[in-house]
């Protein structure tokens, strides 16, 4: 939402109590606040242009493209082109796909007069990444993605047009398992007479003949695989920018191992040498001299230059893109997080720009002397192309997203309004600022990713006070929920009734906790889907490869699952293939140069000068000197013991049934019998197994200084396999809020209660209806020293969670985004140390086999299901639940879920954005809902407003 007024902003978001506007006072630049708690001001440069990808369909005439990776002027200097590789399908209102508006695209603008003018749209079935001319300029090439071809284009007609079928590269699948091919980064020799393409999956590098038009040589970029004598050592892996030096030696990026590979081309081409990086290499290129090879390297902030003017590669110089110096964000120079991701020199060669996606920028290095970055220019949310005019004097930023928002039309497939579906990409295209400018467009790129001088010394007095008085934290990790759709219902806060699937008659404690302590009404998630969630909701931030690749996985598109400490499906928290196949995964390929080592592709660093892949809570909690424990974060359920049997104390049965995938939680830091994904398995068991665990802290009196549980039934699925009949939606949201209710009961009535908090987020909240933000979820704390019965609006999100985590335990900061952002006061009072908490199970659950007291359901009316697990199970038939949101049409889910739930009632048709805080007896009224009814029929929750 763009919030063009300050009366716009309070009322577009609530956020009226937000100090984060507060600093932004210029008119044009008071922003548009992100979920990762950031505010964007793109067109703050003067004479500035933000324009969107939208192609112009005729069948769909207001489609958007997501998804925007790079970008490349011709070289005549007068064309730009800008390629998509996101999620991009989009359905017509019957849910039928639009063909048009359902592939990934390569933008025509003409810059013959700086401003982009579009002149046309290729479409491309699949792509990623990779796009580049011929030096003439007459023939253009395009990456295929999952589709393991090339595509070349050549004018035909004064356009640009597909000459001849796709070249096959001839992949039948990646290494691992169950991974596709994937082409990812192109490059053509100075004669024009090659291709070279990077194989993501393949841990390879075709070369391709464009005279005959095929494959004349692939190179296994393996060390283990060029020389048999370096067998299982890692290298080479996850290949994704390349660049050519001439028509001899070629430079490939490794992101997973963090190298550039040298190639030598010729009569012969092999690998030549493998030189390492400080972080994980993005794209790579060029200067005009072939003398000089710059690359961007995530996890680190750095661009590295590389001597490339004699017989072999070395590494000159390092550049933080932070800075400038002595500014905020140079004084955080040791937290990590700009996300370097693209870079292009000026034509003079005398500047570096640099997109820096992690806070919304270019950073403008200067070469001259000493390389540094010397002013930042405020951009569009996740800047991840740069391209500059051949004069000079215009630069051209692609933005991969834009803030999705409110479901602004209507809720969920109807109106194409999946998270990843509003997602929209664009081209900020500006003169360069002059430079008595670039103070205060630094200034702006500080204010809004909230890197200042501000004092927090009132936040400090406080958890300096918690500090010694808060002992303990356990964070409970959920899945997928938006606020409206669990607590839209409360007889308090921000909430829409008419949006509400799970209310107080199924979630009966999530509404308790909301009333007893506080309700955060205006909490958001970071994370879009679980595939990037998970990473916000530990680490505080995503790796740009998961930026890049989730929305392609959830498009069906292909592209590995890549998160929670898996590569290619591989536990990487092993460093052998005998170890993975020991302790892991049987069906681990014997290939002892698949994936070695633990290097993980999505994994941040921690603090600079930290471990590689350390940029975890847990690891921040362990280098602090404290103690850890994990109930299903980060684990691989493929273990021999898990499934199709289940059991429902596995512990009493010694069955593991998960083993994490970071090695911090791996050596002794983690609970194998503790279940984590799967809709099959109640929380009830989960939560009986944690607490199993916990009495014996409780009697050692050693309960861990931070706790991870996974309790992620609100996920919900497999209706007809999941076992003790907790298998409808309802019922299966019911026992999730039941297990988090117990969790925290137990915690109310042991030794513990007077120094643990307790923590709820949601990973993500995916597609969820919501008349505020498709990011705006729930949060919920218990414990000591919160407040009593408030109602918190401040807008927070995960990265102010995970920053009061850390203030409690006096942790370091995980990144940049932890450092600059705020601890979540407003939610605690030093003078409320007593508290309490009963769990009060759901009505539904009484007829389920779970082992609850009959007792507990003494004072409760009978409640049945909207519908049975038959009719779920039929409903969802096709849909695969093993892996988080893997479900390849989750509109389709959530549509199956609103129907089955609501009956007739249909989908809103505008989204309010209003305060809907006041006079909520009347509003509920009007929704069928009696305040204080605490037993209420669950049908009321489909009536009609």
């Amino acid at each position: 939402m763009n919030l063009t007024s300050r009366k716009t902003a309070l009322s577009a978001l609530t956020i009226a109590s937000l100090s984060l506007l507060g600093a932004v006072t210029d008119a044009h630049a008071e922003g548009t606040f992100l979920p990762t708690g950031q505010i964007i001001t793109p067109t703050a440069i003067p004479n500035s242009q933000l324009t969107y990808l939208k192609p112009g369909f005729t069948d769909a005439p207001q489609f958007i493209a997501s998804g925007g990776i790079s970008s490349l002027v011709s070289p005549d200097q007068k064309t730009l082109l800008v390629l998509t590789s996101g999620y991009n399908l989009t359905t017509d209102s019957q849910g039928n796909a639009i063909n048009d508006a359902s592939q990934e695209y390569v933008f025509v603008y003409d810059i013959s007069s700086h401003s982009p003018v579009q002149k046309q749209v290729i479409q491309v079935p699949n792509s990623f990444a990779g796009i580049v001319f011929s030096p003439d300029g007459k023939t253009l090439y395009v990456g295929g993605g999952v589709d393991d071809d090339l595509h070349s284009y050549t004018i035909q007609n004064g356009a640009w047009a597909e000459s001849g079928t796709p070249i096959k590269l001839g992949h039948s699948a990646g290494l691992g398992l169950g991974t596709p091919p994937a082409t990812a980064g192109l490059a053509v020799t100075a004669d024009g007479t090659q291709v070279l393409v990077t194989n993501l999956y393949n841990a390879s590098l075709s070369i391709v003949d464009v005279a005959s038009r095929s494959v004349v040589k692939e190179l296994d970029l393996r060390p283990g695989k060029v020389d048999p004598t370096l067998s299982g050592v890692p290298g080479g892996e996850y290949p994704y920018g390349v660049a050519v030096k001439g028509s001899d030696t070629a430079y490939v990026t490794s992101l997973r191992d963090r190298q550039i590979v040298e190639i030598q081309l010729g009569s012969d081409p092999h690998v030549s040498n493998y030189i390492s990086t400080l972080g994980s290499p993005n794209k790579v290129i060029v200067n005009r001299e072939q003398t000089r090879l710059y690359t961007t390297e995530d996890f680190q902030d750095l661009v590295q230059v590389f001597d490339i003017s004699g017989s072999a590669i070395k590494l000159v110089g390092s550049i933080s893109t932070k800075g400038p110096q002595r500014t905020p964000l140079a004084n955080l120079d040791r937290y990590l997080g700009t996300i370097p991701t693209s870079l292009v020199l000026t034509p003079d060669e005398k500047t570096l720009l640099v997109t820096n996606s992690g806070i919304n920028s270019v950073g403008v290095i200067s070469l001259s002397g000493k390389p540094s970055t010397v002013a930042q220019l405020p951009t569009g949310f996740y800047p991840t192309a740069i391209s500059v005019s051949g004069d000079g004097k215009w630069v051209y930023v692609v933005n991969e997203e834009n803030l999705t928002g409110p479901n602004p039309q209507e809720q969920n497939g109807a109106a194409n309004q999946y998270v990843f579906q509003l997602q929209k990409s664009s081209v900020l295209s500006f003169p360069i600022p002059s430079q008595p400018l670039w103070q205060n467009l630094t200034s702006q790129v500080e204010k809004n990713a909230h890197i200042s001088t501000h004092s927090l010394s009132q936040d400090q007095t406080l958890f300096q006070r918690l500090r010694t008085k808060i002992r303990h934290v356990i964070y409970i990790i959920a899945e997928n929920r938006t606020y409206d759709q669990m607590l839209g219902d409360l007889d308090r806060g921000n909430g829409d009734p008419t949006l509400t699937q799970f209310g107080q008659a199924v979630t009966p404690n999530f509404h308790q906790i909301a009333r007893t302590f506080v309700d955060l009404d205006n909490f958001y998630d970071p994370g879009d889907v679980s595939g990037n969630g998970w990473a916000w909701s530990v680490a505080g931030r995503e790796a740009d490869y998961t930026v890049k690749t989730i929305p392609e996985n959830y498009s069906g598109r292909g592209f590995s699952y890549d998160t929670e400490g898996t590569d290619s499906n591989i536990n990487v928290g092993f460093p052998t293939a005998a170890l993975r196949q020991e302790f892991d995964n049987p069906q681990t390929p014997s290939d002892p140069d698949l994936l070695p080592g633990t290097g993980d592709v999505a994994a941040p660093d921690g603090t600079v000068g930290g471990e590689q892949g350390g940029g975890y809570l847990w690891d921040a909690a362990v280098r602090a000197g404290l103690t850890v424990r994990d109930y299903g974060c980060y684990a691989d359920a493929t273990v021999n013991g898990a499934g199709p049997t289940y059991y429902r104390f596995p512990f009493s049965q010694q069955k593991i049934v998960a083993v994490a995938t970071k090695q911090t939680l791996i050596n002794g830091n983690y609970d194998p019998y503790f279940y984590d994904f799967d809709n099959n398995y109640p929380d009830f068991y989960r939560e009986f197994e944690w607490e199993r665990e916990f009495n014996q802290f409780v009697a050692g009196g050693n309960l861990p200084s931070l706790e991870f549980v996974r309790l992620m039934h609100d996920h919900m699925g497999n209706f007809n396999t999941a076992i003790d009949g907790v298998n409808t939606p309802e019922l299966q949201q019911a026992d999730h809020d039941y297990a988090v209710a117990k969790l925290i009961e137990a915690v109310a009535h042991s030794p513990y209660r007077e120094n643990t908090l307790i923590i709820v987020v949601e990973d993500d909240s995916q597609d969820g209806a919501d008349h505020v933000d498709s990011h705006r979820s729930t949060l919920y704390m218990a414990g000591p020293y919160l407040k009593k019965g408030a109602v918190v609006s401040r807008a927070y999100t995960t990265i102010n969670v995970l920053r009061t985590i850390e203030d409690i335990l006096g942790l370091d900061h995980l990144n940049l985004y932890t450092a600059a952002q705020e601890p979540m006061s407003e939610a605690f009072d030093i003078n409320h140390p007593d508290w309490d908490f009963t769990a009060k199970p759901s009505a539904l659950l009484k007829d389920t086999q779970l082992p609850i007291n009959p007792g507990a359901f003494a004072d409760l009316k009978p409640m049945k299901p909207t519908h049975t697990a038959e009719y779920w199970a039929e409903r969802t038939k096709g849909f695969d639940f093993r892996v988080a949101d893997d479900l390849k049409d989750p509109v389709q889910f959530d549509k199956i879920i609103w129907s089955g739930l609501k009956g007739n009632q249909p989908y809103p048709t505008v989204r309010s954005h209003l305060d809907l805080r006041h006079n909520r007896p009347a509003l509920l009224k009007r929704a069928g809902i009696e305040v204080g009814a605490t037993d209420a029929k669950h049908s009321i929750l489909a009536s009609n407003p």
